[in-house]
């Protein structure tokens, strides 16, 4: 059965399946800008992500249940990039990282971020 139809979320008014128009979201991810202005170069790459990939092999969320899962992603815990660069911290310090899956990282941001399924 076809999905109900609906406006844009972003306001704009266009008729959509769900979620934004593709429109909003090419305007969303200019807004956005890429990732190294965002902070995510070369240093965050060979410092930040590198070690605290090579120090947690596990995902750190699936290790305390007792599970095995690769982690893919050098996450910032506890405190996020923009909170680490707030207060001026390092965010590309290893030690204010946590390896992560894919999915218990996708979770985590919706979650705990700014703009995340819980806004």
């Amino acid at each position: 059965m076809p999905r109900a139809l609906t406006t844009c979320s972003a306001g704009c008014g266009a008729v959509v399946e769900s979620g934004r128009c593709d429109s909003c979201k090419r305007q969303a991810e200019q807004r956005r800008g890429s990732s190294a202005s965002r902070g995510y170069g070369k240093r965050h790459r060979d410092r930040f992500r590198r070690a605290v990939l090579e120090r947690d092999i596990c995902c750190v969320l699936h290790r305390e249940r007792g599970e095995w899962v690769l982690a893919t992603v050098a996450d910032h815990w506890p405190l996020s990039r923009r909170e680490l660069t707030e207060r001026g911290l390092d965010p590309d310090d290893p030690e204010r990282g946590r390896g992560l899956c894919h999915d218990c990282h996708s979770s985590e941001t919706a979650l705990n971020q700014p703009g995340g399924f819980n806004q």
